[in-house]
């Protein structure tokens, strides 16, 4: 009786399944393609609206009070664009123009129209089309300072070279 107990007693270990690791996928080890930094000095780069080294990472041309004039300081500028709107033909750029505070809406109106025909003029004289091209005035209604001050009055009197096709 007592081996029938001791027998009954006994536990029997389910018989457990072997468990298979799946087998790691096979690591696929891709290229890294890397590109140079663009030429700051290649105009004709799109790349270079962003980069800060670039000239025509530049935009906006200032000029003096009541003056449509280009100063020296910004003609590498224009020719920069100028130089990518030559090489794109479907590239178009407005220019707009803008004043300061200074002077009644109408004149201001002019005064902006002026500026923006100016960096007109020397863009299509490097080469771009006429067709690329389209001046707008704002005159002094989008200023980007609002103090009346010569500081602030400097910011406003600009033209900002705005793409709407690269």
């Amino acid at each position: 009786v007592i081996a029938v107990a001791i027998s009954a007693c006994k536990t029997t270990e389910p018989e457990t399944e072997a468990v298979t690791e799946p087998e790691p996928a096979p690591v696929v080890e891709q290229e890294a393609t890397t590109t140079a930094a663009p030429d700051p000095r290649d105009y004709s780069d799109a790349r270079n609206f962003d980069n800060s080294e670039s000239l025509l990472s530049k935009r906006v041309i200032y000029f003096d009070f009541d003056k449509s004039e280009v100063k020296a300081e910004y003609r590498p500028i224009v020719a920069a664009h100028a130089a990518y709107v030559s090489a794109h033909r479907s590239a178009r750029v407005t220019l707009e123009g803008h004043a300061d505070e200074r002077g009644t809406r109408e004149y201001n109106l002019g005064l902006g129209e002026r500026r923006g025909n100016a960096i007109s003029g020397l863009l299509s004289a490097a080469g771009a089309m006429g067709g690329q091209l389209d001046t707008v005035s704002y005159g002094e209604e989008r200023p980007v300072c609002r103090v009346s001050d010569e500081n602030c009055w400097s910011k406003n009197r600009r033209v900002e070279i705005v793409y709407t096709a690269r």
